[in-house]
């Protein structure tokens, strides 16, 4: 007789997200389980979310990292996928968890997918972008998320192992999404670098900015990609630069107390 699969919970957090959450719920639909933990959307997003059968928690914004060990808390089972609401889980990756699951017997802490990143319709191979692995099947036991309130990441207890089938992950609907991402970011990591009393100078901002270009174009061989690698590249740079001028800014003329 074969052992009966352990159960899965998948968690994601969201915010208006009523584009892109029906298909995000709709690839996780093979789990035993699907928690939403939204941070008060003006869309409908916590219908949909409802609607699909999720369970569905609305909380205050924490940053990413708190945010998700928010959603991981939330549910009940051991094992917990976590995934973004712009991403997806073609059905050969949830036949390979489950099996994944299945077999660990305890071995493994967590597992890695790779991720296949999509900018603009173009699947993006460089630059760093795949494999692009990311750890996201969690035994949430001995795993936490890092409370970083951007560029999060899960702190196993115990060995990683990796999966082959990928993640899709819609990184971008459009240049004018992008552009708003790349703004929250950049302020978000200057606002990290001001608690940490970083002292940086417009100088500094340009040289990150620059360096990043060319270390994601050049290096990385973002120009394989084309002209979606050159945006990637640009974007990244605009990135730091911002990061950094904003930091300046932040550093030169302080918000009240």
């Amino acid at each position: 007789m074969s052992p009966a699969p352990l159960p899965l919970s998948v968690a994601i957090i969201a915010q208006n997200e009523e584009l892109r959450l029906p298909e995000c719920l709709a690839s996780c639909s093979f789990a035993d389980e699907i928690v939403v933990v939204d941070s008060g959307s003006t869309d409908r997003t916590v219908a949909i979310a409802q609607e699909a059968g999720a369970r569905v928690f609305v909380e205050p914004w924490l940053g990413f990292g708190r945010q998700k060990q928010l959603a991981i808390d939330r549910c009940a089972n051991d094992w917990v996928l976590v995934v973004d609401a712009d991403e997806r889980v073609p059905p050969e990756t949830a036949a390979e968890i489950r099996a994944a699951m299945l077999a660990n017997a305890g071995a493994h802490a967590a597992f890695a997918l790779p991720r296949r990143n999509i900018f603009l319709n173009r699947w993006i191979r460089h630059a760093g972008w795949w494999p692009d692995p990311v750890v996201r099947l969690i035994d949430r036991r001995r795993c936490a998320m890092s409370p970083d309130p951007v560029h999060e990441g899960i702190v196993a207890q115990g060995p990683v192992g990796r999966l082959a089938h990928p993640l899709v992950h819609l990184a971008t609907r459009d240049l004018g999404h992008s552009l708003a991402k790349l703004n929250r970011y950049s302020t978000i990591g200057a606002q990290e670098l001001q608690a940490k009393g970083r002292r940086v100078t417009y100088a500094a901002a340009l040289g990150r900015g620059l360096w990043a270009f060319l270390y994601n174009y050049l290096f990385r061989l973002g120009f394989l990609d084309g002209g979606e690698g050159f945006v990637i590249a640009v974007t990244d740079g605009a990135n730091k630069l911002f990061k950094y001028a904003k930091a300046k800014a932040l550093q030169d003329n302080p918000p009240p107390p």
